[in-house]
């Protein structure tokens, strides 16, 4: 178990990954494995669909090369960036895999942004066309707006020359300049991803994975579509009424062998009636998006029985941390790196930005850190040259998260060493959040936490300061949404004659946490 390191420091070094080929498409990739008659994915709309909606290899590929020769019918050419705006559909994937099989670079986006936000995004990115769902259409858009089914096309012939580092998607994150950032990445992206194949998963072509995940959920088409295709395996998603009973009845139906969600699905699922019966037929679980409760975890195994395997990542690494059946979940523990990283906790304070700081020892808290080497982190921040520098300190990628490693390379998760916050899965900025609510007029200064409400449960708390008499709760939440997501939009809103400052006016939003969270009984 343990990681051959002799020096005591905080260094995992599983590697080298995998080389990568120069000449790299990260859809060609994702479609080579399955045969074509073999089934790609299923579309219940019940637990005990008997008509599911099924996709096999061969009709995956046509439909993906449909509509790459849609795109490029419509004028995008390679290295043109397409927004995906899209419901819960195969729309989402197909097209997301279109573009970069044309060479173009698609921006996924959630249905829950705002029309500001998502405009945002298509302006910065200079979106060539945007792909939109019924009913999600901007009002007014940089870009033409197009139906799915208007951009299917003759098929393209083959796939986009590209290089491994050429710009293959850029996904949006949460920003601490009150802007969300758009994470850029390369083709070589979907290649690092074949080392949680072993370190996280356990997936082989023989696994039908369903994932309890939307389509357009970027956790949905890395772990529940596209490692499993490149797998050469089957996937399994629901797209009927919102039943957190119904992922057994499922699995047992369609022979589900590896479960995905996030802490959230096996919570309610465990309070719901639903007979489990079809969950210990699994092989094990995977979790992610935010920390599973110890809890929710003890809970599931005396119901289920079954392994629960969980990973830390962020957007512009993916997960690189995990616990899986090599090595097994530890208590209070996120994971080990996965086999092919390289990973050093550094000093948290006073770190050189040459990188010649050396590892903190194992046993003390430092950042999480990723070396530079690895394929799958990002390219950069689109547009944002001095944020993606700030990142790096010498060939490390400080991921601003904190952790303490022990002598087997376990790392455990101490929170992020800045003040973002976690919302059902997403990473959100306070300072985003805090810029909306202070463009009400009669906010006059706002602190955006992620406030824990109970032992297994936080949210996005706001705490204003208010001139004159203060908006009431649902005026400052209809305010709110007006310029958020719904998931970044606070749950509790409360009105404080002052915010904690430190001496120089800084935030002082722990300070929040420590009087107004949730404090378990000792």
């Amino acid at each position: 178990m343990r990681d051959g390191s002799s020096s005591g420091a905080s260094l995992c070094d599983f590697g080298p990954p995998p080389p990568c080929p120069v000449r790299f498409n990260l859809a060609a990739h994702t479609l080579a494995a399955g045969p074509d008659d073999k089934i790609a994915l299923t579309v219940a709309r019940a637990g005990d669909d008997p008509n599911p909606e099924r996709m096999t290899y061969g009709d995956l590929r046509r439909r993906v090369m449909r509509a790459a020769g849609g795109l490029r019918d419509l004028g995008v050419a390679p290295g043109d960036r397409v927004m995906l705006r899209i419901g819960h559909s195969t729309d989402f994937p197909i097209f997301f895999l279109a573009a970069a099989a044309l060479g173009a670079a698609p921006v996924p986006t959630s249905t829950l942004l705002s029309a500001d936000e998502a405009r945002f995004i298509a302006e910065e990115t200079e979106a060539r066309a945007i792909l939109v769902s019924e009913g999600l259409a901007l009002e007014t858009a940089p870009a033409p707006q197009i139906a799915p089914e208007e951009a299917m096309g003759a098929p393209l012939d083959a796939f986009a020359d590209t290089t491994a580092d050429d710009l293959a998607y850029i996904v949006y994150t949460s920003g601490s300049s009150g802007r969300p950032k758009g994470v850029a990445h390369a083709h070589r992206a979907a290649w690092a991803r074949r080392m949680m194949w072993r370190g996280w998963y356990g997936l082989s072509g023989d696994d039908v994975m369903l994932h309890a995940g939307a389509f357009n959920w970027t956790y949905t088409l890395g772990a529940g579509l596209m490692d499993p295709w490149a797998a050469g395996a089957s996937t399994l998603i629901y797209a009927g009424p919102r039943d957190p009973g119904v992922w057994p009845r499922l699995a047992e139906t369609f022979g589900a062998t590896i479960f995905a969600a996030a802490p959230g699905v096996y919570r309610q699922l465990l309070k719901s009636e639903a007979k489990l019966v079809g969950m210990k037929r699994l092989s094990h679980a995977l979790s992610a998006g935010e920390t599973m409760a110890a809890g929710l975890r003890a809970d599931w195994n005396a119901k289920v029985g079954k392994p629960i395997y969980e990973a830390l990542g962020m957007t512009e690494c993916s997960t690189f941390i995990s616990s899986c059946p090599d090595a097994p979940h530890r208590a209070g523990m996120a994971g080990r790196p996965q086999p092919g990283r390289k990973v050093a906790l550094l000093p948290i304070e006073g770190g050189a930005i040459d990188g010649s700081d050396a590892p903190v020892p194992r046993g003390e808290a430092g950042v999480i850190s990723v070396h530079r080497s690895d394929p799958g982190l990002m390219l950069g921040y689109w547009k944002r040259p001095e944020d993606t520098a700030a990142t790096m300190r010498g060939d490390w990628f400080a991921t601003g998260d904190i952790g303490v490693m022990d002598a087997d390379g376990y790392i455990r998760f101490e929170g992020r060493g800045d003040d973002q916050m976690n919302a059902l899965g997403y990473r959100v900025a306070p300072e985003e959040v805090e810029a909306a609510l202070v463009s009400h007029p009669a906010v006059t200064g706002a602190a955006a936490v992620e406030l824990p409400v109970r032992e297994d449960l936080s949210v996005i708390a706001a705490f204003l300061t208010c001139e004159g008499e203060a908006p009431d709760e649902e005026t400052l939440r209809a305010h709110a949404a007006e310029h958020l997501a719904s998931y970044k939009t606070p749950k509790i809103f409360r009105i404080l004659p002052d915010l904690p400052r430190n001496p120089n006016g800084k935030l002082r939003r722990r300070d929040l946490i420590a009087e107004y969270g949730f404090k378990p009984a000792k």
